[in-house]
């Protein structure tokens, strides 16, 4: 998608340097960064200069690669694969990813294992925008259904930030708005705010308002009372991880907007590709759930008058805090999945009809 005008993805290889869109500083300042060595590439996934599931594993992908140009050493490797699964637990695509590159690497010899490696990092990236743009088409049939039926504006709520900045291009839970939005069906985006991060209101409201469509962002507890008026004709969210039943985790807040939203009969659905389902286990309380920096919580961070980014406490320093990262969204909620292979129910026959 765009930035000013001007095509970017979220991440590629140049020059043997990983290059990414430094996410912490969005949306007051646009930086692209270089990540040098694997270490750097597990710093970016931990402080979340890289997010979302997709991308994460992309960026995983890349920092095996930068691995063995660091230090070409099968050993080497293994640790910064180990390292890589563990900076963050709950999306399911970094492990995925790196697994499936380490599946690639094994037995290739010294001469080889860097254009192989590369190859794949740069197959994984191309298949996740591939991805996200098939996601986009097969949601833009269920905007199209209700701009025929309701003849005005799709008012659409979305939680976080599942648009292309946390893949590498077009986004899951944004991919079939921007389908309807160059198709020419007038949308409207709520945008909750996110706390404690705020990615609906720093990334998701940004990318929308480079696309030129139409957007609000509202406090994450606004959700409710918008459906109870009418003003939300459906839910779109992204998933970090899906379980094998369709129970789905996503960022923290989800849950309680599939809760509202089947009180007030608004269509909820989770769009996703096809490397964030987990099909090994069935029970949520299996997921690994991740407890953030409480400082996440107790600070936040704008720009003051003068133009300078500061962070502020805005609670008292004796405060206890818990930052739970995500929940889960059991499948009885969900009136369906979003994939690059179709629409399905929300449950272990759906999947499987689409991918076993």
């Amino acid at each position: 998608m765009k930035i000013e005008g001007k095509p970017y993805k979220t991440i590629w290889f140049e020059n043997n340097l990983v290059k990414i869109i430094d996410q912490t500083k969005l949306p007051h300042q646009f930086i692209i960064k270089d990540l040098k060595t694997v270490q750097e590439a597990i710093n970016a996934i931990k402080t979340m200069e890289v997010r979302g599931a997709p991308l994460i594993g992309a960026t995983a992908a890349y920092g095996l690669v930068l691995s063995i140009i660091e230090k070409n050493d099968l050993s080497f490797l293994k640790k910064s694969s180990e390292e890589l699964i563990a900076s963050r637990p709950t999306a399911i695509n970094l492990k995925w990813a790196v697994d499936r590159m380490m599946k690639k690497l094994s037995g290739v010899n010294d001469k080889d294992i860097l254009k192989i490696a590369l190859d794949e990092a740069k197959a994984i990236t191309e298949e996740d925008e591939k991805f996200c743009k098939n996601i986009g088409l097969n949601g833009l049939k269920i905007i199209e259904d209700i701009s025929n039926k309701k003849k005005d504006t799709v008012n659409i709520l979305t939680h976080c930030n599942a648009g292309w900045l946390a893949t590498i291009d077009w986004g899951t839970a944004t991919s079939p708005i921007y389908h309807a939005h160059q198709k020419g069906i007038k949308v409207h985006v709520w945008v909750d705010e996110t706390r404690p991060r705020n990615q609906g209101a720093n990334l998701t409201s940004y990318e929308l308002n480079e696309e030129g469509i139409s957007n609000t962002v509202i406090t994450d507890n606004a959700g409710g009372i918008l459906m109870q008026r009418g003003q939300v004709d459906m839910c779109i969210v992204g998933t970090d991880r899906t379980l094998s039943n369709g129970d789905v985790c996503n960022k923290i807040g989800t849950y309680l907007k599939a809760l509202s939203a089947k009180d007030n009969n608004v269509p909820f659905y989770v769009a996703l590709p096809s490397s964030t389902i987990d099909w090994s286990i069935e029970d949520h309380k299996k997921i690994p759930i991740e407890e953030r920096n409480s400082e996440e919580l107790s600070h936040v961070e704008g720009v003051d008058e003068n133009n300078k980014i500061r962070k502020v406490r805005i609670y008292p320093h004796k405060s206890k805090s818990l930052n739970l990262a995500f929940d889960v969204t059991p499948a009885k909620l969900v009136s369906g999945l979003i994939t690059e292979k179709g629409v399905c129910e929300a449950s272990k026959e759906g999947l499987k009809r689409l991918f076993k």
